[in-house]
């Protein structure tokens, strides 16, 4: 046996270890080091009636800024009403029970989110509550339609 089998061999297995642990480094960066094994966030509902291209993993913002994400998106199958689950990081579990959600965009084409509007009420927002006060997305295709064709529903006098 030759003196290269064994340097080959060992800077196989050496390429093989630092690409491993470049995958497991990208791997806590992108979940900004949170595997999801702890309880760390609680659930808040929010009822709206449009939801635009809000999805699931979407970010919850408050002042811009993100302290939680959409978990989930349910049907109300009586009120027929949009259902988000919202995933709260519990540092901010004494959000008002007057806060506000928004469904909001990031410029002119960005993503969509779930904007909240801390209110000014003593009590807090338990896990499970259900936000009171929402605001659907706008549809911008809808209202630049209404502005080109009019969209008051009438027609001119003629």
């Amino acid at each position: 046996m030759s003196a290269r089998g064994p340097r080959l061999e060992f800077a196989v297995g050496a390429f093989l270890l630092l690409a491993l642990g470049s995958l497991l480094v990208l791997a806590i960066a992108s979940t900004n080091g949170k595997f999801g094994f702890g309880n760390d966030s609680y659930e808040l509902k929010a009822r709206f009636t449009n939801l635009g291209q809000l999805r699931p993993m979407a970010p919850v913002k408050i002042g811009g800024v993100a302290i939680g994400k959409v978990a989930s998106i349910e049907l109300d199958p009586v009120k027929l009403d949009a259902v988000a689950i919202l995933d709260v990081d519990s540092r901010y579990k004494d959000l008002p029970i007057d806060t506000s959600a928004s469904i909001l965009t990031g410029g002119l084409l960005g993503e969509s989110y779930v904007g909240l509007q801390p209110g000014g009420a003593v009590e807090t927002l338990k896990a499970g509550d259900e936000i009171a006060f929402t605001t659907p997305a706008v549809d911008l295709i809808q209202m630049v339609g209404k502005y080109i064709f009019g969209g008051t529903g009438t027609k001119p006098a003629g």
